[in-house]
């Protein structure tokens, strides 16, 4: 069997366990960024929350430029020692798909060590589509979310926000399991 065959038949098993997806907007890429924005939807692209986080630091400029997410945004969101309990719910147990996890799993444990959390995924089965996507299309390196989701017949909107690169991740996995990402 051909490796783009089993990331298929991988990608159709996980759509048959009703995955829901996951996407973060952070303060930048070090080790002291917290997340600012966090987004899930279920299969069927329904919000199950998309809330902005208000961080314990300011928001450089550059990650502003980047998504546009303004301090006098956050200014009055929630924390995330606020908001995890709802998201911990929506977690629970459930396969969650996100490209490229290894960063916002690492943003999620950083803002949980910056607000004097344990990082304890509740039973959550986390899957990279990026890694997959990667796979599926042979590519020797791994393609931006735009890329891949022009890839697959996707149109990337204009925002680079939670809610929007949600979708387009759900999208590409959706086209790699053989579903209409409508």
């Amino acid at each position: 069997m051909n490796y783009r065959l089993e990331i298929i038949n991988k990608a159709r098993k996980i759509w048959a366990l009703n995955p829901i997806f996951l996407d973060t907007e952070t303060t930048g890429l070090g080790g002291r960024a917290e997340i600012i924005e966090i987004c899930l939807v279920d299969a069927f692209g329904i919000k199950l929350i998309d809330t902005l986080v208000r961080p314990r630091s300011p928001i450089p400029p550059d990650a502003v430029q980047l998504h546009g997410i303004e301090n006098n945004q956050v200014a009055g969101a929630k924390t995330w020692l606020q908001v995890w309990p709802e998201i911990e719910i929506l977690l629970k147990s459930r396969y969650v798909g996100i490209y490229n996890a290894e960063f916002d799993l690492k943003m999620m444990q950083q803002s949980h060590r910056v607000n004097g959390l344990v990082w304890k995924p509740p039973g959550t089965q986390f899957f990279d589509i990026m890694k997959m996507y990667a796979d599926f299309a042979g590519h020797s390196k791994w393609q931006k979310l735009e890329f891949a989701a022009r890839q697959c017949g996707l149109v990337p909107p204009q925002v680079h926000r939670a809610y929007q690169d949600t979708l387009l991740a759900r999208g590409v996995f959706m086209f790699m399991a053989g579903e209409n990402p409508s």
